[in-house]
């Protein structure tokens, strides 16, 4: 199986699109934040979604602040 997989290297791969994962994690975000809003009555789960939702949003910051400066592609 191994033989008849062609070879490549990793810049022969597309790129991301940045502006499809920025929109998408947003919206994540927003549900996420939108769940808090529900027939839950513990806080167990509103410390979930908000702290989900804030690990998501440092990601995006610090791509963003990267790519301004840069370092990342």
């Amino acid at each position: 199986m191994a033989a008849e997989e062609p070879v490549t290297s990793p810049d022969q791969h597309a790129p991301t699109p940045v502006k499809a994962a920025r929109i998408a994690g947003t919206v994540v975000i927003v549900m996420l934040l939108l769940m808090l809003f529900g027939n839950h009555e513990g806080n167990v789960e509103s410390i979930w979604l908000i702290g989900i939702a804030g690990i998501l949003a440092a990601i995006m910051i610090i791509d963003v602040v990267l790519r301004r400066n840069g370092l990342r592609d």
